[in-house]
């Protein structure tokens, strides 16, 4: 017994819209499932299986770019302005020492070149460069 294309492309799409399911991808999945379920009833009036294949893909990519303009834009994590942390060892003058900021420790470097900040003193975060955050001890800051 064989399957009508009809079947196969309505079995293609919830194997699809299952796995997106499982394994989140973005709704990639999803969006191809949906073109497949377009197919299916599609199929119903395209006799020809390749006509079929090239309608799916075609409606997948269509599919993907319509819903990608819905989906929400990535941000990049911003560090909140004069923040505060704390240095978990020191901070030699010119070198780089470790900070906790937001419960997870940052490299750091005090923005004052000669300036030595000793452990366990509170600072205030003024910048970040790639992953090093930039300081200054509290008491250096005038508000």
């Amino acid at each position: 017994m064989s399957l009508s294309p009809f079947w196969i492309w309505l079995i293609v799409a919830v194997i699809l819209f299952v796995m997106e399911l499982v394994l989140p991808t973005a709704f990639m999945e999803a969006t191809l499932g949906l073109s497949a379920l377009i197919v299916a009833f599609l199929s119903l009036l395209i006799p020809s299986f390749s006509v079929q294949i090239a309608l799916w893909m075609v409606l997948s990519v269509v599919v993907v770019f319509l819903l990608r303009r819905y989906q929400p834009k990535r941000v990049p994590p911003v560090l909140k302005e004069a923040a505060e942390a704390e240095t978990l060892t020191k901070i030699p003058a010119g070198e780089t020492g470790r900070v906790l900021y937001e419960g997870t420790s940052w490299q750091a470097r005090c923005d004052d070149p000669h300036l030595t900040i000793p452990e366990h003193r509170r600072v205030i975060v003024i910048g970040r460069q790639g992953t090093t955050l930039i300081v200054m001890p509290e008491n250096a800051i005038q508000f």
